[in-house]
């Protein structure tokens, strides 16, 4: 999966996205805090391919992105809107391939814009980096190829707080970035950093008006944080060799980003830190139990503005889920399986 899949929707409900065998299911809070409901398959009987992208633009609502093979070893790429998790999201809707037609390229991203607009970035068989975009009034703009080379593994999408979107891929030795220089335009190359980034560590989070945080590890095993303009900083040794993902919380009456990863020793570990105070330095601490090496962490913030941490194993279908408890600093409930 690529994008953040524990969402808060416009109802205040939390909902989970998750590939399952040939489909995409979706699990979703009755009530804001309250009991979950039964997995329920996102977007009809459409057959998918095990991959998944998610977005969510600022109205809450989520949007979809996945492979479903066509013929003859082709396949292309269909979308989804989900507007509030007790609805029934859109049918999968086709939006075709970023070379016309072939195999799968790699995993897509999806970020959305301030107009509810959303775009998709995958790698196309070039090795640079494709993108679609929704029309402001219904439809898709065509592919095109926004540039870029050697690109390894999938881009990542963020919307930043200006509400232009971006996407950031690793290369060898290196991070790109796209950014729209005004809303509606087309995203462009303009700018590379250098970096010894392991494929598949990076996450974007928009962390100030002006300026989104890429997180990645490192070839020495580092996790740092880079924000265009500037130089990377390594922030902590990684807690395991997986990605990492953040979040932006109020802790204590300080804006703070948080971190979490499956450990090393198999638990999910978290670290906190002024936002853009990378210089604050940060520690981790483990929690929970000891998951499987497939699983995935995701955080996000409840109606309530409490963090909440979900982690789902792939090869179980095992989903379990901690809240922060309504004391100071960053004491968790105990984790439960929903």
């Amino acid at each position: 999966m690529n994008g953040d899949w524990l969402l808060r929707g416009s109802d205040g409900r939390l909902s989970v996205y998750l590939p399952s065998g040939d489909a995409v299911l979706c699990r979703a809070e009755r009530a804001p805090g309250g009991p979950w409901g039964t997995p329920r398959k996102v977007g009809g009987d459409q057959k998918l391919h095990p991959v998944l992208a998610v977005g969510q633009g600022a109205d809450g609502y989520a949007h979809l992105v996945s492979w479903r093979p066509t013929t003859n070893g082709e396949s292309g790429l269909v979308h989804s809107t989900h507007f509030r998790p007790l609805l029934a999201a859109l049918d999968w809707n086709p939006v075709g391939h970023p070379d016309k037609k072939g195999e799968r390229t790699g995993t897509p991203a999806v970020a959305v814009d301030a107009q509810g607009r959303a775009h998709v970035f995958v790698r196309n068989k070039g090795g640079g980096v494709s993108m679609l975009a929704q029309k402001e009034k219904g439809g898709w703009e065509p592919w095109r190829d926004i540039e870029g080379r050697d690109v390894q593994g999938g881009p990542v999408a963020v919307t930043g707080e200006s509400g232009r979107v971006e996407a950031y891929a690793a290369v060898p030795g290196g991070i790109l970035r796209w950014h729209q220089e005004e809303p509606g335009r087309q995203p462009v190359l303009e700018e590379t950093v250098k970096a010894a980034v392991r494929p598949g560590t990076l996450h974007a989070l928009a962390t100030s008006p002006e300026s989104t945080t890429v997180f990645y590890t490192d070839d020495a095993g580092d996790l740092c944080a880079w924000r265009p303009g500037g130089e990377p900083v390594a922030l902590l040794p990684s807690a395991g060799s997986g990605p990492v993902t953040a979040v932006r919380c109020d802790l204590d009456g300080h804006d703070c980003t948080l971190l979490a990863q499956r450990s090393a020793s198999g638990r999910v570990a978290f670290a906190a830190y002024p936002t853009q105070e990378e210089s604050a330095g940060a520690w981790w601490t483990e929690s929970g139990p000891r998951l499987p090496v497939d699983a995935l962490v995701s955080l996000a913030v409840d109606a309530d503005d409490r963090v909440v941490a979900a982690t789902l194993s792939p090869s179980t279908g095992q989903l379990l889920l901690t809240r922060r408890k309504d004391e100071p600093g960053l004491a968790l409930e105990a984790w439960r399986e929903i």
